[in-house]
């Protein structure tokens, strides 16, 4: 060994020799250690989701907009500005949560309103209003303790003393040659004229960094960016110069007016950020990265988020099923909104992705950290009328988010690649690839709208048909080299059969799968209703009798304790009554105790029969003659959920027998029968009528005979046996019935499944393809040369492929095994 230390192998050794629990323990730590800076972003985050107020709003904008965007690191003086803000922070929440303030003497009832001013500033009085911020400072100084530790604390202030001194002995040359800043500005005279001030360029400084730039470009492979790196560089000694000019013009005018003073207050804050989004936006090397995956990913989850969560971004009036919404054909306006915001952000994401602009990029990074945390902080709690921290789903929605803000931050700061080829899912061959590719196809205009978007934000020279001609080809070709690749993994010997587990697991899967499409309707119909059913009683049974067309003689309805279910002991004699009638077995298996009601309706008509003299004179005249018809009218109405209701008429004779039909089924649909399997013999049953006068008024009375519930007053009774209903989620599938499912399910499934099986023989010469390794490198030398620029070259590749395709025998020689 070149070196040997025994204290390190046996720290190594006891280490090593720790329980499990332990080393984790470690392990966790050492990783929070490495990762002290997102713990501390976590934190701030944190904080400000459950504060949501102006005071902890700063740090995560400072974050997004300065901290993760600093190359190679955050600096010292954001990690003192973090810290200092907090104590500040503290200290004033601490300051106003004194009784003395008037908004704290009702804050009860002002806690929970999100426009009262102390709350969105952050200065109300509640318990544990300093907890988050102490353990924020804690991580703060955690981390500022591991930088102590590796050096990293003072590293850049070092770095920016010497180079602040370079820049100084080489834009401050002032003619009494002093260096120091204080210092120059003593030795200027006063009275001197600016033109007489002389300013030295570094000529021998700029070669060296135009020397050094240009060997960086080579390693940073940035061919759009090497080129112009040492114009850049005389630009920018140039603008230092410029703004040296400025800083010294600004100095011999302070004396002189105010305007001066502001105008170097001014510039003292906006020259170092121009300067910092000038560095980040031209950097010397860059590191270049692709995270527009992870970025899709945590954009794809807030539409998630929007869609099942969108109640929560409206009024509390907001419907919180968006099925139900959607299937009264209304489109909540706060769903509408979020939707079209979010949409619109991936699409704006994914053009400056193709365009690899980080200008573009950084502005729309401030346009969105600023604007969102604008809209969700100040706008949202006013439209849903709640503090943004007991919003769950909007705080959510923010934390992916800032996840998002992190990424896209680390996307700018590394750069974008240089090359963009094919679809991130097509990196590999195999079986989870294969899969996931064919399942993003699958995806209804998500793969037609992809390959819009790269043709209009791509330079090509390609028409759009023939852009999406070439991604056709470059998708079927991956699949074949997936299919291709797992044959080499998995081979198959000749001459064997195949494997039961291969027939019965791909095979049985398939049968099973066919069978259920196809009694899928018969299955979903009529397990919707004994399974998942819903009873859906009665809530209001009506009765109303004429006779021959007159006014009615008698009308009641049966309603709340009128409508009684079964006992279970009269629902067992009930059934009992039966035996022996298999017609009326075989109708109430369909039903339950609870798919049964009583309605016990009243025999006294609850309106008087009012009838004018010739009319009763006319009424009583038909009724005297025996040798005509007189029909008596019995019609019944059932009330029941959603206001649904069933009507029947039927014509009688003038007789009361056998007029009442005592047993009534309340389908589904807009029609109410009577059973006569219950009747004994098929007869209704029988009633008897009587008019009753008192003084001038007059009405009739009803009473029925043979009723199962004895009573002591005229009284009418009737079963209604209600059908099970679908339950709401389900209501869209249900309502179009067996023969719709049929039609508008099965046959279309039908039509896709037809196709896959008879289809096969036209596309025999484009699926065998032994070996598809060339077409492949081809479609990839398509995108290669696209990316760079080589236009001219795109279209001969181009033409190859096609001809390729046009050309069987040609096709035959490039797809064969090579030797």
């Amino acid at each position: 060994r070149m070196f040997h230390d025994d204290e390190l192998e046996e720290s190594e050794k006891f280490y090593v020799g720790q329980p499990r629990v332990l080393l984790l323990i470690y392990a966790l730590y050492n990783t929070l250690v490495a990762r002290s800076e997102m713990v501390c972003y976590f934190v701030i985050i944190l904080n400000h989701m459950i504060s949501a107020s102006m005071i902890t709003l700063v740090l995560p904008i400072l974050i997004f907009l300065w901290a993760m965007l600093s190359v190679p690191r955050p600096s010292k003086r954001f990690w003192m500005t973090a810290i200092v803000y907090t104590e500040v922070a503290i200290v004033i929440k601490y300051f106003f949560q004194f009784g003395f303030f008037p908004w704290n003497k009702h804050v009860d009832y002002t806690k929970d309103k999100p426009y009262h001013p102390p709350n969105i500033i952050g200065i109300e009085k509640k318990e544990g209003y300093v907890h988050y911020d102490l353990v924020q400072l804690l991580a703060l100084f955690f981390h500022r303790s591991i930088l102590k530790c590796h050096g990293l604390w003072d590293e850049d202030e070092k770095g920016d003393s010497s180079s602040n001194k370079e820049d100084t002995d080489d834009e401050l040359s002032l003619t009494g040659g002093r260096r120091d800043s204080s210092a120059s500005l003593k030795s200027v005279n006063l009275a001197a004229s600016v033109e007489s001030i002389h300013v030295h360029f570094p000529e021998q400084q700029t070669a060296i960094r135009r020397k050094s730039s240009s060997s960086i470009s080579q390693l940073s492979h940035r061919s759009s960016f090497s080129s112009h790196r040492s114009k850049r560089d005389i630009l920018i000694n140039i603008n230092h110069t410029t703004l040296s000019l400025y800083f010294l013009q600004c100095r011999l005018c302070v004396i002189k007016s105010h305007c001066g003073l502001c105008c170097l207050r001014t510039l003292q804050v906006y020259v170092p950020i121009r300067q910092f989004f000038y560095n980040l936006i031209h950097p010397d090397y860059s590191a270049v990265t692709d995270v527009y995956v992870l970025m899709f990913l945590a954009d794809t989850v807030d539409f998630i988020i929007i869609v099942f969560g969108f109640w929560a971004f409206g009024k509390h009036s907001a419907a919180a099923d968006i099925t139900s919404s959607l299937s009264e054909d209304q489109v909540p306006e706060a769903f509408l909104v979020m939707v079209l915001i979010q949409f619109g952000t991936m699409v704006v994401d994914r053009a400056l992705y193709l365009k690899k602009t980080v200008m573009g990029k950084v502005i729309f990074q401030v346009i969105l950290v600023f604007g969102i945390h604008f809209w969700m902080f100040f706008i949202l709690p006013g439209v849903t009328e709640r503090k943004f921290s007991q919003n769950t789903v909007a705080q959510l929605w923010y934390f992916v988010k800032c996840v998002y803000f992190g990424l896209s931050a680390y996307q700018i700061r590394c750069g974008y690649p240089t090359r963009v080829l094919g679809n991130f899912l097509t990196k590999s061959y195999n079986y989870v690839n294969l899969f996931l590719f064919q399942g993003f196809r699958l995806v209804p205009f998500l793969t037609e709208l992809r390959a819009v978007m790269d043709w209009v934000w791509t330079d090509t020279t390609l028409s759009l048909s023939s852009w999406i001609c070439v991604e056709d080809i470059y998708a079927h070709i991956f699949i074949l080299k997936c299919w291709r690749e797992s044959e080499k993994r998995y081979p198959q010997p000749r001459g064997q059969k195949k494997k039961k587990v291969v027939k019965y697991g791909m095979g049985g899967m398939i049968i099973v799968l066919l069978i259920c499409i196809v009694w899928f309707p018969l299955l979903f119909m009529s397990l919707i209703k004994s399974v998942a059913g819903i009873t859906n009683k009665p809530l209001d049974v009506s009765i109303t009798i004429t006779l021959g067309g007159y006014q009615p003689i008698f009308t009641m309805s049966a309603q709340q304790n009128q409508l009684q279910s079964l006992e279970p002991n009269e629902f067992n004699e009930f059934l009992r009554s039966y035996r022996g009638n298999t017609a009326a077995l075989q109708f109430l298996e369909g039903y339950a105790r609870e798919d049964i009601t009583r309605a016990d309706l009243e025999g006294n008509s609850n309106s008087l029969w009012t009838i004018s003299p010739p009319s009763r004179q006319k009424m009583i005249q038909g009724l005297r003659d025996s040798n005509a018809d007189f029909s008596l009218v019995i019609s019944w109405a059932i009330q029941r959920y959603k206001n649904m209701k069933y009507l029947i008429s039927h014509f009688f004779p003038r007789t009361l027998e056998e007029v009442y039909p005592y047993y009534i089924k309340a389908p589904s649909d807009s029609l109410a029968k009577p059973i006569k399997q219950l009747l004994k013999d098929c007869k209704w049953e029988n009633i008897t009528v009587s008019l009753v006068k008192n003084t001038s008024e007059e009405w009739w009375v009803l009473d029925q005979l043979g009723k199962r519930q004895k009573t002591p007053h005229e009284s009418l009774e009737l079963f209604i046996f209600s059908d099970k209903v679908s339950p709401p989620s389900l209501g869209f599938l249900a309502g179009y019935g067996i023969m719709g499912l049929y039609a508008s399910v099965v046959l279309v499934i039908g039509k896709f499944v037809r196709e896959f099986f008879s289809g096969i023989s036209h596309s025999i010469m484009f699926e065998e393809l032994p070996n598809v390794d060339r077409i492949l490198k081809l479609c990839t030398d398509i995108f290669l040369v696209r990316e760079t620029g080589e236009l001219e070259l795109e279209e001969d590749l181009y033409a190859k492929l096609i001809f390729l395709y046009r050309s069987p025998e040609t096709m035959i020689k490039w797809t064969r095994e090579k030797t």
